[in-house]
């Protein structure tokens, strides 16, 4: 029986500096608030567009990113770089879509390639 809490012991210490288990840590965490910043400067994001998009980033490692950034930008005469895709919005920040009549889409007063076949003469 003495064995078995030495095993136990002994997987509990080899969990201990295990990425596996979700935690995070400070300097992971600053690395990547920096990251993001850099990258919404090059992009041409204003800060507090980044802070929206990022909340679980820390803003003061976002700032400090964006920062350096725009430094390192200003200094090489390097221009922004628009990203082609639109940003993806929190869902908590997304628009709502109206709710759709009973009757369907007859209510649907907008201009669509087929409405507009319909109604052409």
């Amino acid at each position: 029986m003495p064995l078995r809490p030495s095993i136990l012991f002994l997987a509990v210490l080899c969990c201990a500096g295990c990425d596996q288990l979700g935690f995070d840590s400070p300097k992971k965490i600053a690395s990547e608030g920096n990251a993001i910043g850099a990258a919404c400067r090059h992009a041409g994001r204003a800060l507090e567009d980044c802070y929206q998009l990022n909340p679980q980033a820390s803003k003061s490692a976002i700032f400090a990113g964006w920062k350096e950034m725009n430094d390192y930008m200003t200094e090489q005469k390097i221009d922004v770089v628009r990203p082609v895709l639109p940003p993806v919005l929190p869902k908590s920040l997304r628009p709502k879509k109206p709710a759709a009549s009973e009757s369907g889409d007859a209510g649907n007063s907008e201009a669509t390639p087929e409405n507009a076949a319909a109604s052409a003469p």
